[in-house]
């Protein structure tokens, strides 16, 4: 049933809404004042509240402007006999869903509150569509057919109906993005924002100012007010990317945010609620990071109510192919190209490859293809350059030896950076790999009890 909450000054006007739109089947309250309509909306969910405009304290705008700010989906009506033009502008403008002067007919009154909720059902119904094909997206942009990736759609169909923190995990390039991505979409918070945010590409100083905002004057060079990524994802989706690279002084104020729902802005010690869907993601084992007190176990544990691991590419085999087909329509019709095709020789070294940059090495590399085809119609094994990217196995001088493409792989970025000198750039460069993927790698090395080379 809908519910409707009647706010006026004037005892006569409450009661005659109230008992008309009793008998039109909504159910009714009412209050006398903006205070006392707020104290009624903190414990109860109303669709619509119809207000008067001039009431004693606070005015009808002004418990509209309060109200929106913590349910930004409520409707207004506003009720005023001071009908002028500037009025109804503001109070339009300002959220209100329309505006009747007095005197008025309850007729058309009514009138209003059935357009209403009939723009609310068309909203609901363009929520529901939306989801739907977002869903059907899901599976043109996270596509796979193996055993691992249907288990992934699962869980996505799962976690999409609730509000529980994600935490995903998955080697880098394996698609963690694309994966809070669907959640988002396939969730009650679609049309919401989606704001994401790499935690390795923030210094540490500006930190928190990035999460919470600051107030003017704050620091030097808080020119003006900024509002944070919580402010501008609430009641959205924001995801968290490599939150293992989060400062060890900014994990503790991010749990203070999960477990109060408000944050602070840098320069004053008033709260603000958010309502947040935490999604956070990870490339590095972050047991070992919590054994080494680089990360907080309790952060960790409020984070991980529902983790998902994202298999790497080596080990769900079945999707390289689909991947491939996939990523040559996407290019040849990028690049106004038609009817590629790998040949059998060069699907079998493809399918055969361990992919080290997982799903965007693959992407990369079909891209790359697509341009050095030109108008050739079979993309061949030498337009993928794969042996800069993967080393071969070889002779120790002691017979053959089986060393494995990891190893081989960690011998050759470790190669690259002594004959750089240490310049990750270059190195990066030089392996045909981002600069990016070379530091995960790095860090990698070093949670297995490698060394970790100065970086330049």
């Amino acid at each position: 049933m809908r519910r409707l909450l009647v706010v006026d000054d004037e005892y006569n006007i409450r009661i005659n809404l109230q008992e008309t739109f009793n008998k039109g089947g909504y159910k009714v309250d009412s209050a006398k004042n903006a205070h006392e309509a707020i104290e009624l909306l903190k414990s109860d969910e109303y669709d619509l509240v119809i207000t008067d405009l001039m009431m004693p304290g606070m005015n009808g705008i002004e418990l509209m402007e309060s109200v929106k700010k913590n349910d930004a989906d409520i409707g207004f009506l506003i009720i005023t006999a001071y009908g002028t033009i500037k009025t109804a502008v503001e109070a339009l403008h300002k959220g209100a869903f329309d505006f009747i002067t007095k005197p008025f007919s309850l007729s058309h009154l009514e009138s209003l509150v059935d357009r209403f909720f009939d723009y609310q059902n068309l909203k609901d119904e363009n929520k529901k569509l939306k989801r739907k094909l977002s869903y059907d997206a899901r599976f043109s942009t996270f596509v796979g057919k193996s055993k691992a990736t249907q288990h992934i759609y699962h869980q996505i169909n799962i976690v999409a109906g609730s509000d529980v923190p994600v935490f995903i995990k998955g080697e880098s390039g394996t698609g963690k993005e694309l994966i809070a991505q669907a959640i988002h979409e396939n969730s009650a918070r679609a049309d919401r924002p989606f704001i994401k945010v790499n935690c390795s590409a923030i210094p540490e100083t500006l930190f928190e100012s990035t999460l919470f905002g600051h107030e003017k004057g704050s620091f030097t060079n808080a020119i003006k007010t900024y509002k944070g990524l919580f402010e501008e994802s609430n009641g959205g989706t924001f995801l968290l990317d490599e939150i293992s690279e989060m400062p060890i002084s900014m994990q503790a104020k991010l749990l203070r945010v999960l477990q109060d729902g408000k944050i602070t802005r840098v320069g004053t010690s008033k709260e603000i609620p958010v309502d947040v869907r935490i999604i956070a993601t990870t490339n590095v084992n972050i047991n070992k990071r919590i054994e080494k007190q680089r990360f907080r176990s309790d952060l960790f544990f409020r984070l991980n109510v529902f983790p998902i691991r994202v298999p790497p590419l080596r080990m769900r085999r079945e999707d390289i192919q689909i991947l491939i087909e996939h990523f040559i329509k996407k290019f040849q019709s990028k690049y106004k190209f038609k009817n590629k095709k790998v040949d059998k020789a060069t699907l079998d070294a493809l399918m055969q490859y361990d992919w080290p940059g997982n799903v965007r090495q693959l992407e990369n590399l079909i891209e790359r293809a697509i341009l050095y085809s030109g108008k050739e119609p079979i993309l061949i094994l030498d337009y993928f350059s794969l042996e800069t990217d993967q080393p071969q196995i070889g002779n120790d001088g002691f017979g053959e030896t089986l060393i494995s493409i990891a190893e081989m792989e960690k011998k050759l970025i470790y190669s690259a950076l002594k004959k750089t000198n240490n310049n990750r750039t270059w190195a990066a460069e030089t392996l045909g790999i981002s600069v990016r993927t070379l530091r995960n790698k790095l860090h990698q090395y070093e949670n297995q009890g490698g060394h970790l080379v100065s970086s330049s």
